[in-house]
């Protein structure tokens, strides 16, 4: 038996040589080198092309190489075999800071301040405590819930939705499509957290931006299927959310004809605000191969039903 490896954005040498020391038997092949088909047991992969993994008749599982895996759900080719995501593997922590510092940046208005300084203006702005600025999370598990935690202990008022109203320490819980509106107009920055599904596909968009306050802000590193890019342009440009630090797009790289790249109220980043750690990767994907190969279930299936 075998493992394909693929991905476009990873580099398949620190992977081979993992399974080289725990499964010195398994030939380790990275597209479009696939071996015999026949042979394919387990694909390694992040965002593979449609129709890629339906190539090996006895695949018994896809490892994601990623937390993410709404692309091989939305692909009917991807074959009937458990589908495995890495659990946090040194993301939560990452996407945390991300997080954390969008909603100081906003806070203290530094937006506002690196406009003044390229007019140059010294114009100091009124605080306001961290207290009176409450902030919404979108999402309360791992990464989520992190996120609000680590707000939480810098005096943030946090409030957090998802579908379950999952509790938290010292944040507020919303759940549910009732819950919705209020979470939102209470909140002056919403950082979306939350998987892609497709209830939740589009949730960031024109009904979401009008239901939060005049003046507030979005923060996205869920997935780019979350937003809908030109509601969030036209709820910038009509003044009614202040402006958005983005992680994540519908296309990525983004465009370089996209206006996100030079609208002054909007901060662009390449899909980095969780970057795989590859040592605890490379340990979560082993353990799963070897508890598969001794007939155990493995850690981090996903529930196809609820998309993660």
């Amino acid at each position: 038996m075998s493992v394909i490896f693929y991905s476009e954005g990873d580099d398949p040498k620190p992977w081979r040589s993992a399974f080289a020391a725990s499964f010195p038997a398994m030939p380790f092949h990275v597209w479009p080198d696939v071996g015999e088909v026949e042979s394919v047991r387990y694909a390694l992969v992040w965002n593979p092309p449609p129709g890629l993994l339906d190539k090996f008749p006895r695949l018994r599982a896809v490892l994601a190489l990623g937390a993410g895996v709404d692309g091989l759900l939305a692909d009917p080719t991807t074959p009937d075999v458990p589908v495995i995501r890495l659990i946090d593997a040194g993301l939560a922590p990452q996407m945390a800071e991300y997080a954390v510092y969008a909603v100081l940046s906003f806070h203290r208005a530094m937006p506002q301040y690196d406009a003044q300084q390229a007019k140059p203006v010294w114009r100091p702005l009124k605080p306001v405590l961290s207290s009176q600025w409450p902030v919404g999370v979108m999402g309360t598990g791992i990464i989520g819930g992190l996120i609000a935690k680590n707000l939480v202990a810098l005096g943030y008022a946090v409030r957090a939705w998802s579908r379950s109203g999952t509790r938290i320490d010292g944040v507020e819980s919303f759940a549910g499509d009732a819950e919705l509106d209020s979470f939102l107009s209470g909140s002056r920055v919403v950082v979306n957290a939350l998987p892609l599904t497709d209830k939740t596909a589009g949730i960031l968009g024109a009904r979401t931006f009008s239901s939060m306050s005049p003046g507030s802000y979005v923060v996205n590193i869920g997935r780019g299927g979350h937003l809908i890019e030109d509601d969030l342009l036209a709820a910038i440009d009509d003044g009614h959310i202040a402006g958005a630090m983005l992680d994540v797009f519908s296309e990525e790289p983004l465009p370089v004809t996209h206006p996100f790249w030079s609208h002054p109220r909007v901060v662009v980043t390449p899909h980095i605000a969780g970057v795989t750690v590859a040592s605890e990767a490379e340990a979560q994907v082993i353990e799963n191969v070897k508890r598969m190969e001794l007939g155990e279930p493995p850690v981090g299936v996903v529930d196809r039903e609820r998309g993660y």
